[in-house]
């Protein structure tokens, strides 16, 4: 009688069990349609005549399929190879200089035995609640730093920021003191405790807080527009925001010719074009660094 029960109760969870995992199923792939469907509405979009997209609208599918958009971005591949090569050394370079200060400065203000940690932490807040504003930063950076049209002018000025510099201290406090301690009692100086023991348990603090940084270099164009005007270290970002003025101005000038010439100048195609060429590359980096993601769940355990 006691086994049928039993068997009855695990028939019940085993069935509770597979309509939780269907409608989870459901709602992941609802959520994922969501969020492809607009993406490959940009991608159709790039591809459509200006016309088409005048006339009838954005589709799925290509109402009118046209290249001009694409022909008139790449229409000197040399700027954008180049705008391409100043993004990924920024982005790069920003990024493990980035992760490298802000996981040092959370190991510090972590640990219970560094004295002077909330008076610290809390001068990190303050810089969010009030800062100098934009005049300040260009007169230090250029004139005291003199760092225009220079690569470290847009790597500088978001190489900390405080937000992530707080989510990376608190996941750094969750590590046991007892790791630290017994590593001081093997003779593991500070250095070695940080760079062989918290930076190994904190990969899923590291990978999110690197994709964070990364996305931050990738789509800043603010920065190169402060701080250079050499048209060669033009970042992609700023180099298309500067093209999609010029297509701009070009159609506001059609406006006062026929409605041909305006419908002729591919500003929609060409803005959904630029969008594609800034955003592909970065899309890619997420497959990547999601393992990271999921190791680091398991891998900062301590065992007893």
């Amino acid at each position: 009688m006691a086994s049928s029960n039993a068997k009855a109760t695990t028939i019940r969870k085993s069935a509770s069990t597979k309509v939780f995992h269907l409608i989870g199923g459901v709602v992941l792939l609802t959520l994922a349609v969501f969020c492809v469907v607009p993406f490959i509405l940009l991608i159709s979009a790039s591809f459509t005549s200006e016309h088409s997209i005048v006339w009838d609208g954005y589709r799925l599918i290509p109402g009118e399929f046209s290249m001009k958009a694409y022909e008139i971005l790449f229409r000197s591949p040399k700027v954008i190879l180049d705008a391409y090569k100043v993004s990924i050394i920024v982005t790069v370079a920003g990024t493990a200089a980035g992760l490298l200060m802000t996981s040092a400065a959370a190991y510090v203000l972590s640990r219970n035995y560094f004295k002077f940690r909330h008076q610290v932490s809390f001068f990190f807040y303050f810089t969010t609640l009030f800062n100098g504003g934009m005049l300040s930063s260009y007169i230090f950076f250029v004139r005291y730093y003199n760092l225009k049209n220079n690569y470290l002018a847009l790597i500088l000025p978001t190489l900390i920021h405080v937000f992530y510099l707080l989510i990376m201290r608190t996941f750094m406090a969750s590590i046991p003191e007892s790791i630290c301690e017994s590593a001081k009692i093997d003779g593991a100086s500070e250095f070695v405790i940080f760079f062989r023991l918290i930076l190994p348990l904190s990969t899923a603090s590291l990978a999110t807080v690197g994709l964070f940084l990364a996305l931050d270099y990738w789509n800043n164009w603010y920065n190169a527009m402060l701080y250079i005007s050499k048209t060669s270290m033009y970042p992609l970002q700023y180099m298309l925001y500067n093209m999609m003025t010029a297509a701009d101005a070009i159609a506001r000038l059609s406006q006062h010719n026929t409605d041909m010439r305006l419908v002729d100048t591919p500003t929609r195609s060409l803005r959904m074009a630029m969008t594609v060429v800034a955003t592909g590359p970065i899309l890619l980096v997420y497959p990547f660094v999601q393992k990271y993601f999921v190791k680091g769940v398991t891998v900062g355990a301590v065992k007893g």
